[in-house]
């Protein structure tokens, strides 16, 4: 059986972590940023952990499950 490839998309819009976590960055970073207050737009930079729904599918294109 060949190996497994990882989805290119994926890859690039997702980390995963030592324990095994999957990272995701935050929306609303892109445009529309001037009615949008400092607090908020300096808390976009951070990384967030993925919804447990979305885990499965996710994992599966980064060729961990």
């Amino acid at each position: 059986m060949p190996k497994m490839k990882t989805h290119r998309g994926s890859a690039k819009r997702f980390r995963v972590t030592g324990s095994g976590k999957i990272m995701r960055a935050k929306a609303f970073k892109s445009h529309i940023l001037t009615k949008k207050s400092q607090k908020r737009k300096r808390n976009f930079r951070h990384e967030t952990e993925l919804a447990t729904a979305d885990n499965r599918v996710v994992a599966r294109n980064l060729g961990l499950r």
